[in-house]
């Protein structure tokens, strides 16, 4: 299927790489709101202009994928995707190890080097990035970012927009609040509250907000 990519950033290059990697999907083009990129071209591919083109191209192209690390942005863009009438596709690298017992939503992203276990549940807009490791039975809801490098032991619980820091530690059995952060290299061994950043070794909660104005700048 051809399928755009929403998004002209590094992450755009990461999931660019992916689809070409994985050959499933054919990517045809770029869309990103910066109007200034438009007709310019990244890694061989043309950023044909901003997401207003997408009522005119869907009778050409099929699919699309949201390239944005920003996870409101990530699931408001998926949203207009979807009323757009285009079908969210999924980037998974070839050299990632996702269970077939794994539950996977749309608009997912597993990078290079992710590992997805047994009985897991990926909700829609997810990004596993670079070696991250979600173990058995973990639910990961919508629009959530696990950070590259970042451990997620078995039966976790990750509520929507939350963030998973670069590095970061959750031991088994424990639930992150929606929208939550949990700093880069965190070892986290208790539950942490909705809209809370938590951080350092062990976690400990130096920030709360409401889950809204947390998803909103993540």
């Amino acid at each position: 299927m051809d399928v755009l990519i929403l998004g002209a950033g590094g992450h755009g290059k990461v999931v660019l790489d992916i689809l070409r990697a994985a050959g499933e999907h054919k990517p045809v083009g770029f869309i990103d709101a910066d109007r200034s990129l438009a007709g310019t071209t990244l890694n061989g591919l043309p950023v044909l202009g901003p997401p207003n083109l997408l009522p005119k191209l869907r009778n050409k192209v099929k699919g699309a994928i949201i390239a944005i690390g920003d996870n409101q942005t990530r699931r408001s863009c998926a949203v207009m995707v979807r009323e757009h009438g285009l079908e969210l596709v999924n980037a998974i690298h070839p050299s990632s190890v996702v269970s077939p017992g794994a539950r996977v939503g749309r608009n997912v992203v597993v990078c290079a080097g992710g590992i997805v276990c047994v009985d897991v549940r990926l909700a829609d807009s997810v990004i596993v990035n670079t070696s991250a490791v979600v173990d058995h039975e973990c639910e990961v809801g919508e629009a959530v970012h696990v950070c590259p490098g970042a451990l997620l032991a078995g039966r976790v619980r990750v509520g929507p927009g939350a963030m998973i820091g670069m590095g970061a530690k959750v031991i088994q059995c424990l639930t992150i609040g929606d929208g939550a952060v949990i700093g880069a290299g965190a070892v986290v061994i208790e539950d942490v509250p909705a809209g809370a950043t938590a951080v350092g070794v062990p976690a400990r909660v130096i920030k709360l907000s409401s889950p809204a104005a947390r998803t909103s700048s993540v």
